[in-house]
């Protein structure tokens, strides 16, 4: 597990626009990752308490995943170019 949130910013960094001003979408990187957190784990016990079985809170975590795939290909693509050091 601790290689996920490396991984999960560098991408979120390859989504950013050029700018000079990285560290204001990164604040916002951080302040869905703790809402994602609460909301996720919420409905986890949501589910568990509406369907009385703990398997059935799976569908919220899916649901959130395909909510979550279907943003990223919303996601214009745009070719950019790297500077080779």
């Amino acid at each position: 597990m601790g290689g996920v949130q490396p991984l999960s910013r560098s991408t979120y960094a390859k989504f950013l626009p050029e700018t000079k001003d990285h560290a204001s979408y990164f604040s916002f990187y951080d302040v869905t990752e703790k809402i994602g957190i609460v909301l996720g784990t919420f409905f986890f016990g949501f589910m568990e308490y509406i369907m009385d079985d703990i398997r059935a809170s799976i569908l919220s975590i899916i649901f959130f995943f395909v909510v979550g795939l279907l943003f990223i290909f919303r996601v214009p693509k745009n070719e950019i170019e790297y500077e080779v050091l």
